[in-house]
């Protein structure tokens, strides 16, 4: 059985994969098997999150709000009050939005926009901006990805990188995988002389409960290749990092 995913979910999909003037009737008409990853699933995603369920789309919104619904009355609260009578369904779609990032193509993401170039020098997208679901405590961890590559006569359209990142960010996350994750996806599909991946973020988990600290910022890294090996290209990725973008 195949369950369609709800059509501003299968919009927002569409929207990550293809570029403006690219057809995307495929992917708004693709369907997911379960509610499960397609092709280039976080790893370790196979089980309950990854493939499991087959349920039919009205079933699994059922469990979703029957949940909301429980979780509402543990707190202390009345679901059919009349604020919160339609929060189980406005929770179940907006989970379906945040983790749209299991449900997209990376294939139909990339789409071909690879070019043989004869450039060896960096490439450099910063101030990417993410939103992502911490999967400890389900808050929002916020924030603006850096990534570079040297390319090894490959090149990849510069609007996939900003894709790449909402990819993966729209998932159930932890920073450090995050970031490794769009290391790799870059390295294993234009095989470049060398990756490195910088992302800054705000956990909401830090700030709102536990240790309750405003203004803490993580940062992490991952660097493959020429970036790993070689001092002074890390360097040469730091230091764009620390220059001004121009003004929007």
């Amino acid at each position: 059985m195949t369950d369609l995913l709800p059509e501003h979910v299968r919009k927002l999909v569409a929207e990550i994969e293809t570029e403006i003037g690219e057809s995307d009737d495929a992917a708004l008409a693709a369907p997911i098997e379960g509610s499960g990853l397609r092709s280039g699933g976080a790893p370790g995603a196979s089980g309950a999150a990854g493939r499991g369920n087959g349920r039919a789309a009205g079933r699994v919104a059922g469990r979703v709000e029957d949940a909301v619904r429980d979780i509402l009355m543990e707190i202390g609260e009345d679901p059919d009050r009349e604020g919160l009578r339609g929060t189980p369904d406005r929770v179940h779609r907006m989970y379906a939005e945040l983790t749209a990032g299991y449900h997209v193509d990376p294939d139909r993401l990339v789409n071909g926009a690879i070019y043989e170039e004869v450039y060896s020098e960096m490439v450099v997208v910063k101030d990417i901006p993410f939103y992502s679901l911490c999967e400890h405590h389900l808050l929002p961890f916020f924030g603006a990805a850096a990534v570079a590559y040297i390319p090894r006569g490959r090149v990849i359209g510069l609007s996939k990188i900003p894709r790449i990142v909402e990819m993966y960010a729209r998932r159930l996350q932890v920073q450090e995988r995050l970031t490794q994750q769009i290391a790799t996806f870059l390295d294993e599909r234009l095989h470049p002389q060398g990756v490195g991946v910088v992302i800054e973020a705000n956990h909401l988990c830090a700030v709102m409960r536990g240790i309750r600290k405003p203004g803490t910022v993580m940062t992490t890294s991952a660097v493959l290749g020429l970036f790993r090996s070689r001092d002074r290209t890390r360097a040469e990725f730091l230091s764009h990092l620390a220059r001004r973008s121009p003004a929007g």
